[in-house]
């Protein structure tokens, strides 16, 4: 598994692969330099199967298009986001103008996804957008921007909602262990474990 921060706000983009001269690999959240990407694979001398998305919002989004054309991987979206793709520049920034796709294939979130030789469990976990996708793998949780390192997702971005942010980390501190190695879409890579403990945000779950 690799690391890229990508793009002006430095969203994190993931390669994985099942062992590290794995020949497939899956991108989850290419957000933005697609070049870079490309690059990467092409070094690693592996070719992308599928492209994750964890929530439609545009600096996860930013390279879709151009990483889906460059090596023929189908996108995997929450189906009740995939208009924050298709239509993508009616919820950029001003300023900011990306390429807009359809995804491949739509997600509810509970399926499983054998990829690369990976078996991806999705996890609906609503909060900071309404239909917010997680993926877990093999003691290893991609959790956008639901959980991060020390804080949670906003919560002031529309359809965001406290409450629910805070019942869907609540399901996942439930169904997954301590140790479970959570990858966040912004920051450093943290634990489970770690966030039930000390997380600030968190203080609910610990009463």
């Amino acid at each position: 598994m690799e690391k890229y921060e990508l793009g002006p706000i430095g969203t994190n983009g993931y390669l994985v692969r099942a062992e590290p001269d794995a020949t497939e690999a899956v991108a989850v959240d290419p957000g933005a330099e697609a070049g870079r990407l490309v690059d990467a694979l092409e070094r690693q001398n592996a070719h992308c199967v599928a492209i994750l998305i964890t929530h439609g919002h545009w600096d996860h989004l930013g390279a879709v298009a151009d990483l889906a054309d460059a090596t023929g991987a189908p996108v995997y979206l929450a189906e009740d986001e995939r208009v924050l793709l298709e239509d993508l520049n009616s919820f950029t920034p001003p300023g900011v103008e990306l390429r807009p796709h359809s995804p491949d294939v739509p997600l509810n979130g509970d399926e499983v996804l054998d990829l690369a030789g990976i078996s991806f469990q999705t996890l609906r976990v609503p909060g900071h957008s309404p239909a917010h996708l997680a993926y877990y793998a093999e003691g290893c949780l991609f959790s956008g921007d639901v959980l991060f390192a020390g804080s949670v997702g906003r919560t002031d971005l529309p359809g965001a909602d406290w409450d629910t942010l805070v019942e869907s980390i609540r399901m996942l501190a439930a169904r997954f262990p301590p140790e479970t190695i959570v990858y966040p879409g912004h920051g450093p890579e943290t634990t489970l474990g770690a966030e039930l403990a000390r997380n600030p945000f968190l203080a609910e779950l610990r009463a």
